[in-house]
């Protein structure tokens, strides 16, 4: 039986305005802001506003307005950051990784030669997280 979602996961209380974020694009449906623990600069997590654990149980019409920003986001880190790539990943449920459990999309610019660094825990300084948002926000406005 599928988890029930919990309105008081991390994301949820970001969305609200209770936790703070550096917020890079929001809209009616979606919230793209840098992750605080990021595996590349740039790293953005990118979050529709509609309730869900995750893929498996989201209103399908939750992915139109999600993947359309998820490829904003994408164009826009890649150009901010000049990359070579971008990585997209969405996990579901703990066996794939899933520590969050509000749907969500990673965004991380690439770069060639250089990995992705572990989702180790270690929160990034804030002034690095402010300053890529600025970049980020810079070239989605262009």
């Amino acid at each position: 039986m599928a988890e029930a979602y919990d309105p008081g996961n991390i994301f949820a209380k970001i969305l609200r305005g209770e936790i703070p974020s550096q917020r890079v694009y929001e809209d009616d449906a979606v919230v793209a802001f840098m992750d605080v623990m990021p595996q590349g600069t740039g790293h953005t997590l990118v979050v529709p506003k509609a309730p869900s654990r995750n893929i498996l149980d989201a209103d399908p019409a939750t992915f139109g307005p999600l993947f359309g920003v998820v490829q904003k986001v994408a164009v826009a880190v890649k150009k901010a950051f000049d990359a070579d790539g971008v990585t997209i990943m969405q996990f579901n449920e703990p066996a794939s990784g899933q520590t969050v459990y509000h749907l969500h999309v990673h965004v991380v610019p690439r770069f060639e030669g250089v990995p992705l660094k572990p989702h180790s825990g270690q929160m990034e300084k804030p002034e690095v997280l402010a300053e890529n948002a600025n970049k980020i926000r810079a070239a989605l406005g262009s």
